[in-house]
């Protein structure tokens, strides 16, 4: 079966779905392949639990006319939502970046909403196969798609800009992440930077913090850019007014007290009103959208529990973020401050020096009661506790109250899980 005649069928029934266990009536289900897993086994389930067709590419698990024989299915999903987005009338933004690229699509999103029709990635499904899933969301009156862009290695982006073909632009950050599959910090700049080569090749329109002199420099030949700037004079002026702890911002006479902690998200919020100017989102309705967003999914949230004040940070991490979040904390005007790190993932040779960074910016920052997890952590020189794992955590909190009225900040790789930690703080 041709594309364009999967795209007739799947206008019939307009929902994919790649987990049997998820499937919904009607769904369509692509049976994909993992290390560790066939969808095609999962073929005649699917049909069980109620999806009107199943997208196959082993022929020995064909049923009934239900089921859809293609050459892969990855790539047929792929094609698929290609096809979808072109065959769709909303104008697509793109997001990429090495940190805050899901809070900045949740505020982005926020804000374009209060105007338009418009969807967005869900999550942080934002790989080669989130982002088809996303576009495979547009429905016929959507206006707006925003779409985050994932990446661990080079030609990901480039990849992912082919199948989503954006008409704008926004990269939050060039920072230390995914350094293993990147080869260090120039490796992640070349990487991200595929999203601003392909919106300059197709002519398209890129948002940029003009804080950001990395960007600057990238983008300076470039006309088709709308930016924003705290200090250049040259760009759409946006202040930062506070940060204690919640962002608050200053846009023309307009003051917004957002819910977000930490001057690091000053520039993604930052990015939304931008966003929301140039799509004519009146700045009351920007203030709107941005005090009402609430952060959540272990994503800077605000916990009191037992007499602490907890900053639970603990979606993910690597060395910029990590080193802001510690910076911003040191900040805030706390008492007893409490640090519950874990290891940072994917950095490859750079692991050790990485996480010995970060123990001795504890040291720098005089913070007296810091919990280091993990078995990169443990290996590193520090007269602070380190416990090898979330077991060894657990103990630890099991068998001793943190100071009255704590502060805390916990924050961690996702595969560290950190927000377990909560139900052992006392």
């Amino acid at each position: 079966m041709n594309v364009q005649d999967l795209h007739s069928i799947f206008l019939e029934f307009p929902s994919v779905n790649t987990d049997t266990r998820k499937i919904k009536k009607n769904d369509i289900f692509f049976a994909l392949k993992g290390d560790n897993f066939n969808g095609n086994t999962y073929a005649q389930q699917a049909i069980n639990n109620g999806a009107s067709y199943v997208i196959i590419d082993q022929e020995e698990y064909y049923i009934n006319d239900k089921t859809i024989l293609v050459e892969d299915t990855l790539v047929m999903l792929q094609k698929l939502a290609h096809y979808h987005r072109n065959f769709c009338s909303a104008k697509v933004i793109s997001l990429t970046g090495s940190n805050g690229k899901t809070t900045t699509k949740e505020l982005i999103h926020a804000v374009l909403a209060r105007k338009y029709k418009t969807i967005a990635t869900v999550g942080n499904l934002n790989n080669h196969i989130g982002v088809p899933l996303t576009l495979l969301s547009i429905k016929l009156n959507t206006e707006i798609a925003i779409v985050e862009m994932g990446a661990n290695h080079q030609k990901e982006i480039q990849f992912l800009c082919e199948i989503a073909e954006p008409d704008f632009g926004f990269i939050t950050n060039f920072g230390k992440a995914h350094l293993e599959g990147f080869g260090g910090v120039e490796g992640v700049i070349k990487g991200k930077s595929e999203l601003y080569e392909y919106l300059i090749k197709s002519k398209k329109s890129i948002f940029l913090n003009a804080d950001d002199p990395i960007q600057l420099e990238k983008l300076k030949n470039y006309t088709k850019k709308y930016g924003f700037s705290s200090i250049n004079s040259k760009y759409y002026k946006i202040e930062l007014e506070d940060a204690q702890p919640f962002v608050i911002i200053k846009v023309e006479d307009t003051v917004i007290k957002s819910k977000l902690i930490g001057a690091y998200n000053f520039h993604n919020c930052c990015a939304a009103i931008i966003m929301g100017k140039f799509f004519n989102v009146e700045l009351p309705e920007i203030k709107i959208a941005l005090e009402k967003y609430t952060p959540e999914n272990n994503r800077s949230q605000i916990i009191k529990k037992n007499g602490h004040y907890i900053i639970l940070d603990a979606y993910n991490a690597n060395p910029s973020s990590m080193k802001v979040a510690i910076e911003n904390f040191n900040s805030l005007e706390k008492t007893n401050k409490v640090l519950i790190l874990g290891d940072m993932f994917e950095l490859g040779n750079s692991a050790e020096e990485e996480h010995q960074a970060i123990t001795d910016l504890a040291k720098t920052l005089l913070f007296e009661n810091v919990l280091f997890v993990g078995e990169n952590f443990y290996r590193t020189q520090t007269s602070s506790i380190k416990l090898k794992n979330f077991e060894e955590l657990k103990a630890y909190l099991s068998q001793n109250n943190l100071p009255a009225n704590s502060s805390l900040l916990i924050k961690g790789s996702r595969g560290m899980a950190l927000e377990r930690a909560l139900e052992y703080i006392q």
